[in-house]
């Protein structure tokens, strides 16, 4: 069986053991990226800040559409607004239980207010906007303005 020297000691390990090692260190650094210190966890849950919501946002022939997953949200849980050039989307993912903080093994869903302001690319209708809620789906279609014709204006030379 071919040996390994570890980095760690001066010992010459197995590669089973060098292998139990390894997957040993993974997974507490797995742990520590997922599972935040203290004070990182305390800042990211704290009542007053909003999670940034992840969107999809894309065109087609005759509009804008905005898409988001947001599982464990109710419809009335979430409010869209624009202005001017700008929507904003916000909500609130509301947790079913409480579990103690000790007994977690990964802490991962974020659980409270979110919100994402999205500058638009073009002019749409704003009174044409369509949201729909559809298994944890959003979905926001925002209609393309129609703009007036472009008219070429002739500029004549005063003599």
């Amino acid at each position: 069986m071919p040996k390994i020297k570890s980095k760690s000691s001066d010992k010459i390990m197995t590669n089973d053991i060098a292998e139990e090692e390894f997957w040993a260190d993974a997974v507490k650094e797995q742990q520590a990226g997922s599972v935040s210190s203290e004070v990182d966890n305390d800042e990211w849950m704290e009542e007053n800040y909003d999670g940034q919501l992840s969107v999809d946002v894309y065109q087609t022939e005759n509009s804008i559409v905005i898409k988001s997953t947001i599982a464990g949200v109710k419809s009335e849980d979430i409010d869209i607004s624009i202005n001017n050039d700008m929507i904003t989307i916000r909500g609130l993912r509301q947790k079913q239980e409480e579990v103690a903080k000790e007994d977690y093994f990964y802490q991962e869903c974020y659980w409270g207010g979110f919100s994402r302001s999205i500058i638009l690319p073009i002019e749409v209708k704003e009174d044409k906007i369509d949201a729909v809620l559809e298994n944890g789906i959003l979905t926001v279609v925002l209609p393309r303005a129609i703009k007036a014709k472009s008219t070429s204006i002739k500029v004549k030379e005063k003599k």
